[in-house]
């Protein structure tokens, strides 16, 4: 690894530690098998604002905050929470496969003060339903991110926005949108995960310290003198990180995706992509904030191709599932479906 770039890294690293508000919010991925893709995300916060999941209609109407309104579109469905009928969308798909999600980058995203004349000028909030809204592929965004401002106006005054950057993708194509004061990067996303702090190209950076894992037995190249026998199986992957930090979830993540198995099953995929994300699961107690327990809240998986939109809670492990092609897409309200909190257990006996 590259000495001047190293050293960067971990200077940008302990900043980042230096900071108070440095908080874990959830990790996405990406999942494709057997020519069927996947979106998913876990939402590990230490409480819940109601989240739904939430069917926005073609003539639902949009009415953005620079002035723009949009009475017509492509159909919606993600988690949100929903306040004055607007959907404060967390994650998202479209009907043409286009999802994203938004994660916590707090302390490294900035938001302007001022719109720029001839430049797409939304807020923070906005940027999902704009974008699926009006786009079909990573192709289309990749443009169109690049005219891209973001003004720091809130949906309320009493809530401020979040501090986030976005994993984009269409099944084809992945991308991470991160906006600071540095400016706009659109990076290329080779592994199709997304966590929180440091910035991607850092966390990109860091799995390079992890090239040694393998899936398969380890071989000893400690000392070809010594015999050295692998007492259990999984010991190719010694030094995978397990605890919670937004940096070991990019590796565990990364790790576990690509090197997970690809079930022709459609079906079966579905729970292969919500096993990877049970890979980076935060359970109660493991993580306390502000005296308060971080736990994944929610984990979803959308099949993009379908449109149908899974989730499981963390009281409730069964997977839901709400198809957005069920719904009457030709309207002009929201529909939505309060998330399943109450554990659900299937007696045998």
């Amino acid at each position: 690894m590259d000495f001047h770039r190293l050293s960067i890294f971990y200077l940008h690293l302990v900043d980042n530690l230096n900071r108070k508000d440095v908080i874990n919010l959830c990790t996405a991925i990406t999942f494709t098998s057997n020519n069927n893709s996947y979106f998913g995300r876990t939402f590990d916060l230490e409480k819940r604002f109601e989240e739904r999941v939430t069917v926005t209609p073609r003539n639902y109407i949009f009415r953005y905050s620079m002035g723009e309104v949009d009475r017509r579109h492509f159909a919606i469905i993600g988690t949100a929470t929903i306040m004055d009928r607007y959907p404060l969308y967390y994650d998202a798909t479209n009907e043409f496969g286009l999802s994203m999600a938004g994660l916590n980058f707090v302390g490294n995203a900035y938001f302007s003060e001022k719109e720029i004349d001839g430049r797409i000028n939304l807020a923070p909030y906005e940027l999902i339903p704009y974008m699926l809204s009006k786009y079909k592929s990573c192709l289309e965004c990749l443009e169109v991110l690049k005219t891209l401002h973001l003004v720091d106006k809130r949906f309320r005054n009493d809530i401020p926005n979040s501090e986030l950057h976005w994993l984009i993708s269409d099944g084809k194509d992945c991308l991470t949108l991160e906006i600071s004061r540095e400016g706009t990067k659109i990076y290329n996303n080779p592994v199709g995960v997304l966590t929180n702090n440091p910035g991607f190209n850092q966390q990109i950076l860091n799995l390079s310290n992890y090239m040694s894992l393998t899936n398969e037995e380890p071989v000893n190249k400690f000392a070809s003198s010594i015999e050295m026998p692998a007492y259990s199986r999984g010991m190719g992957a010694i030094g995978l990180p397990g605890d919670n930090s937004s940096m070991s979830r990019f590796v565990r993540a990364s790790y576990t995706k690509m090197n997970s198995s690809q079930p022709a099953d459609n079906r079966l995929a579905l729970v292969q992509a919500f096993h990877i994300l049970s890979s980076v699961e935060q359970q109660e107690g493991t993580v306390i904030f502000n005296g308060q327990f971080e736990r994944t809240q929610y984990t979803s998986c959308c099949d993009i191709k379908n449109g149908i939109y899974y989730y499981k809670t963390y009281e409730n492990s069964q997977i839901a599932a709400v198809n957005m092609f069920n719904e009457n897409l030709e309207g002009d309200e929201l529909i939505s479906y309060r998330m399943r909190f109450e554990p659900n257990i299937e007696y045998i006996n």
